[in-house]
């Protein structure tokens, strides 16, 4: 089994507990409420409030299960190969109404375009427990190192956090001017969830598997918007890092890596300082000098 058919599986999952954090939080800017976090054995929405109790579920990687909990008590399910995203969909709602959770969701995918209702899906059930838990381990990886780079930053930026709708792991920085509307276009998600993404200007970068298609490999990423000019000319670091005209994004491929922390925080730097010094950013009054 190939680890896109797993990943693929994985992000419609993830889809359908972010969506639960989506319907739980109050909004905050750039939908920073909606996004999952690494936790020590998978991805986890973190600590939630359903009909004033205190509720958090977690995909846990490493032993195969879907983990709901409040401070009553705990329910979930095994993740087990074949088992479809409609079945998966259904145990869900079971098991959130084993706790008296009561949560109305939107049950379709966004940000892909073969959008099947969850309910619906029997076309994807690949889970690999291998590939699953490798995953794990690589965001238990990479993840301290964006937290690292965070560091660095003064000025208003993101949390490190997982995206279930693109199936990555993000960090943002901000100028902390507006920016033009976002022209939208994304499958299957509405322009106004772009808009308000993207209503300030933005220097980001990230980690992603890929879409199994044009990039077939796990992948750091980092792009500007709105994108200044010359910033698809930049010399980024390290070898290997490079421009893609199509997803107007650079991308270093996790494979390429020698010394983990070494290479990612020299893309990561080098990226950003393209887009802050070419979108004239003030770096001085942003930045960690120490």
């Amino acid at each position: 089994m190939q680890w896109s058919e797993t990943a693929t599986t994985l992000q419609l999952w993830s889809q359908i507990v972010g969506k639960t954090r989506l319907a739980l939080e109050p909004l905050q800017n750039h939908w920073w409420n909606v996004a999952l976090y690494p936790s020590a054995r998978g991805l986890t929405t973190s600590l939630m409030y359903a009909q004033g109790r205190a509720v958090e579920i977690e995909l846990d990687l490493i032993e195969h299960a879907l983990r709901v909990r409040t401070e009553a008590r705990d329910d979930g399910f095994a993740l087990e190969a074949g088992m479809s995203v409609a079945r998966f969909y259904a145990r869900y709602r079971e098991t959130l109404a084993s706790l008296g959770i009561e949560c109305a969701i939107y049950a379709k995918p966004v940000e892909i375009a073969e959008a099947i209702p969850f309910d619906r899906d029997e076309t994807h059930a690949a889970y690999d427990r291998a590939w699953a838990s490798s995953f794990a381990r690589t965001l238990h990886a990479v993840d301290p190192i964006f937290r690292e780079f965070r560091g660095r930053f003064l000025g208003k930026q993101s949390p490190v956090h997982f995206f279930w709708g693109a199936f990555d792991l993000a960090q943002t920085r901000f100028s902390g001017r507006a920016a033009p509307r976002h022209p939208g276009g994304i499958p299957n998600c509405p322009d106004w969830v772009m808009h308000e993404a993207y209503s300030h200007e933005v220097s980001s970068a990230g980690f992603w598997v890929g879409d199994g298609r044009a990039i077939k490999e796990p992948v750091f990423y980092a792009y500007a918007y709105p994108q200044p000019d010359g910033y698809d000319r930049a010399r980024v670091a390290p070898d290997g890092a490079r421009w893609d005209a199509t997803w107007r994004e650079y991308f270093y491929p996790l494979s390429a890596a020698r010394d983990l922390r070494r290479d990612l925080l020299a893309f990561l730097q080098s990226t950003y300082e393209a887009a802050a010094e070419l979108a004239h950013w003030d770096r001085a009054s942003l930045e960690r000098r120490s």
